[in-house]
């Protein structure tokens, strides 16, 4: 493996030991648009358990962008993108890759059932 990774494995690691805050998702150009799903794999991979990495997906970054009051979660009054996954995420990493519904602004978008 390269250096730069075992670097940013290691700075990961960190980060997640001294509590630093971790969102995903975010413009700065690492992984191409659609592919989250790679990052929340190698948040996981780094150290994270898999709620964790959903967590940060949802809650922590609804909070990281000041929007927790209408963001990261399923309530009355939240604004809902919600996708269904063909197994669970909290027990397969990859899960993420087999989205089965989308919803977006309440309304079904994508249904592959």
């Amino acid at each position: 493996e390269p250096e730069r990774l075992e670097k940013a494995k290691a700075m990961f690691k960190r980060a997640l030991e001294t509590g630093v805050t971790i969102a995903c998702g975010s413009d700065v150009g690492v992984f191409a648009h659609g592919d989250n799903a790679r990052e929340l794999e190698l948040m996981v991979e780094y150290g994270m358990t898999r709620a964790e990495a959903l967590r940060s997906a949802t809650i922590t970054a609804a909070r990281v962008l000041g929007r927790s009051d209408e963001l990261g979660r399923i309530d009355s009054g939240y604004l809902a993108d919600l996708v269904a996954l063909r197994a669970n995420p909290l027990t397969e990493t990859g899960a993420y890759r087999e989205i089965v519904v989308v919803v977006k602004n309440g309304k079904v978008v994508l249904d592959l059932r």
